[in-house]
């Protein structure tokens, strides 16, 4: 498993100039990313596995 995921675009605009987001003190928080073309800064956040639906009702 990777240490860290990378988005294939921005949320927001779909440009794939992505790069990671440093904070103000220069670190960079996890799952942080900037858009170079929107100049959106953006966070992912990976909230765990979902379980696959049954078709025709509810689990």
């Amino acid at each position: 498993m990777s240490e860290r995921a990378v988005p294939f675009h921005c949320p927001y605009c779909g440009e794939t100039d992505l790069w990671p987001h440093e904070g103000p003190d220069g670190s960079c928080p996890p799952g942080s990313w900037e858009c170079r073309g929107c100049l959106r800064a953006f966070s992912l956040k990976m909230l765990g596995l979902v379980r696959p639906q049954q078709a025709g009702g509810v689990s």
